[in-house]
């Protein structure tokens, strides 16, 4: 099972992994560049869905991922994708940029 992480619940979220974890933006570029969340205590990597097959070398193994998109659909496919080829830590940041820009930032544009 996927975990899934509020974006409310993203510090404690944080807080809990080892190490430093990677939020994994798998919208498209336009959404990316739409509404993105701010650089912070990780490392933001953005491939859009349909590419992930063929860039799982970009997406390192040994650390936390958690997967966004637009409202957690596309992330929650892409997490369990990841999960399937062997990534042990992965996670779903429920409800997406929206629920962000609702929960943490009201600044993100919503669209």
């Amino acid at each position: 099972m996927i975990a899934q992480v509020r974006p409310a619940d993203w510090p404690d979220w944080l807080q809990a992994q080892p190490g430093r974890p990677v939020l994994l933006d798998v919208r498209e570029p336009w959404e990316v560049q739409t509404a993105s969340v701010p650089a912070g205590d990780f490392d933001l990597v953005a491939i859009p869905m349909n590419e992930i097959p063929g860039r799982l070398a970009e997406l390192p193994q040994d650390r936390p991922i958690a997967c966004l998109c637009h409202h957690g659909a596309r992330s929650l496919r892409v997490a369990m994708f990841l999960a399937q080829q062997g990534y042990a830590d992965v996670a779903n940041i429920a409800g997406g940029i929206d629920a962000w820009s609702r929960e943490r930032d009201p600044g993100i544009p919503r669209y």
